[in-house]
């Protein structure tokens, strides 16, 4: 929060007059990592940041703490360059050089690789009870050729002459209290210290190249459509020996035949006919187990009503136990029946007290047809 009046360094750091350097970088970081603007999205956080980076560039700096602390922001205001001016060039610098990337001194550092994502698509068997599967990726790999070098096999890359391999520049200011030196990233080598001259004609100097590769993964039961798996360490490779970054593979699962699935639970539509859902019945029902399940069905079931069986769906995916086959009943009507079975559809219906009278089965679009 800024105000007209600018807040005391320590105070905003939320360390006493006479906190150790150490405690000043704990008490930064912490800050940083609080208001940065790529973590913390409310508007203030960015003004929040700089008054917080400009706090610790004045406090963690013997000199320029002495002159604060004797003459107050005035001191620190005399080589007025404010956020931009004190060896970094913006939000991003500050970041990396407290967080990873370039190192306080300019040059880089080992950097994690980029995460990679891959679609994976399964059989609704393999979702259900897992399975290992096999699969090519693409991603960078280290240049076979230069073997990382970036330069052309023979040659090494050079000592850049702009920061004699130091990586950065400095640049010393003179101000009414004293001499000031901003130290910046060299442009020329891009904080390396060393520059390719010849670079390699394979991967034209990246250092890097596109293969194919080859990965298992054991996929657990119970995943489903949209489901995540972090492969650690499978990712794109990091640079100037930077672990690798992460393989995320999304789950896509075929619909199946027969089968239906509702979170943990597996569902089955069940055809009936009349005599079945009217007298009851006692049926093998098929499960995803591949082994038929004994069920019941209680004489006058209707169209819609549920059985459960136990124990017979998805594994749970965070605990032991399945979920269960949900079976839902469906009283099928004929379309097309023999005339013995119209003549008993017929007795049955009059044994019930309605005098039906029997239509013909080509309907209304095959009487019109068959009077032609």
């Amino acid at each position: 929060m800024t105000t007209d009046r600018k807040q005391d360094y320590y105070d905003l750091l939320g360390v006493g007059r006479s906190a150790s350097a150490d405690e000043l970088k704990k008490a930064f970081r912490r800050l940083a990592m609080q208001f940065h603007p790529d973590r913390n999205p409310e508007p203030e956080a960015e003004a929040r940041f700089k008054e917080v980076n400009e706090a610790y560039e004045v406090l963690s700096d013997p000199e320029r703490r002495a002159m604060y602390d004797r003459f107050g922001h005035a001191a620190a205001q005399g080589d007025a360059r404010g956020f931009e001016g004190f060896g970094f060039g913006g939000l991003g610098d500050i970041f990396d050089a407290f967080f990873g990337g370039q190192n306080a001194r300019g040059q880089r550092g080992p950097t994690r690789g980029a995460d990679a994502r891959r679609g994976i698509t399964l059989t609704f068997e393999e979702a259900v009870f897992g399975a290992e599967k096999e699969f090519e990726v693409t991603s960078a790999e280290v240049c076979s050729v230069c073997n990382g070098m970036r330069a052309e096999p023979g040659t090494e890359p050079e000592r850049c002459a702009q920061c004699n391999g130091s990586g950065e520049i400095r640049r010393t200011q003179q101000s009414i209290f004293g001499q000031f030196v901003n130290v910046a990233m060299c442009d020329r080598c891009r904080g390396e210290g060393r520059v390719v001259a010849h670079p390699c004609k394979n991967c034209r100097g990246a250092g890097r190249e596109k293969r194919k590769r080859k990965l298992s993964v054991k996929i657990p039961g119970g995943v489903d459509q949209g489901s995540q798996m972090r492969l650690t360490g499978e990712g794109e490779i990091g640079a100037f020996g930077g672990p690798r970054g992460n393989l995320y593979l999304q789950i896509s699962v075929k619909p199946h035949d027969v089968f239906r699935r509702e979170e943990d639970d597996i569902l089955l539509e069940l055809d009936l006919n009349f005599a079945q859902a009217a007298l009851g019945d006692e049926i093998d029902v098929p499960t995803i187990d591949s082994e038929p399940q004994e069920l019941r069905i209680p004489a006058g079931t209707q169209t819609g009503e549920l059985f459960v069986v136990r124990g017979r769906g998805v594994p749970h995916l965070r605990g032991g136990g399945r979920g269960d086959m949900i079976v839902r009943a469906n009283v099928v009507t004929p379309k097309h029946l023999s005339k013995e079975q119209r003549d008993l559809m017929k007795q049955l219906a009059e044994s019930m007290g309605s005098d039906v009278k029997p239509q013909d089965d080509r309907g209304l679009i095959g009487k019109i047809k068959g009077k032609r």
